[in-house]
């Protein structure tokens, strides 16, 4: 248990790097690009993210499974709160940034949250599928920067932005589990399609 809770930190640690880079960069594009070596390294050394793991859940969901999700999301919101409180006190610029993001994001419809969180999903699916099953980075180095550019929302990125900008209010916290859940719902939503063709 105590391993997964680390690996779920290291992501999260890994996550703020990559949110750190998009924070820091005025050229949208090249912050999106940079993003992806977050989930690159997450890939590569096969550390716990949320937002990957969730997508294999119909594949195994036993007891161990969804205990390991739980303490991997828990170590992810840790590992983006630490970084997120250290780098807006280190980069004062950036908890500037992340707040005017935060609250953009906080004035969208609960619907539209989790639709932005449902393809997000998809994305880091195909992300971490092409990764798994051929060891190629392309969908990572694709997948990643055009969930970004699109406006679409996940979760542990968002965890760092809230935290960089010091947000903690309910409206944060709820904002965050609407992500979550269209993250999941994203996730889930290509394996569950393909089982439905391979019953077929």
């Amino acid at each position: 248990m105590l391993n997964d809770l680390v690996s779920g930190i290291i992501s999260g640690i890994l996550i703020s790097l990559g949110g750190g880079v998009f924070l820091s960069c005025e050229n949208k594009i090249a912050g999106s690009v940079f993003f992806a070596v977050a989930l690159l390294c997450i890939c590569m050394l096969g550390y716990y993210l949320y937002t990957g793991k969730v997508c294999f859940m119909l594949e195994k969901h036993d007891k161990a499974a969804w205990q390991l999700l739980v303490l991997c999301i828990i170590g992810n919101a840790i590992g983006t709160f630490v970084c997120g409180r250290l780098l807006a006190y280190a980069v004062p610029n950036m908890q500037e940034t992340a707040a005017k993001i935060c609250a953009a994001k906080l004035g969208q419809l609960p619907l539209q949250t989790v639709i932005r969180g449902m393809f997000c999903g998809i994305l880091i699916y195909l992300a971490v599928i092409i990764f798994r099953q051929n060891r190629n980075i392309s969908g990572i180095v694709f997948c990643i920067p055009v969930f970004i550019l699109s406006g679409y929302e996940h979760s542990i990125a968002d965890m760092f932005y809230f935290a960089a900008a010091g947000s903690f209010d309910a409206p944060s916290l709820i904002f965050i589990l609407l992500v979550v859940l269209g993250n999941s719902i994203g996730g889930l939503l290509l394996p569950f399609l393909n089982l439905a063709l391979e019953e077929k």
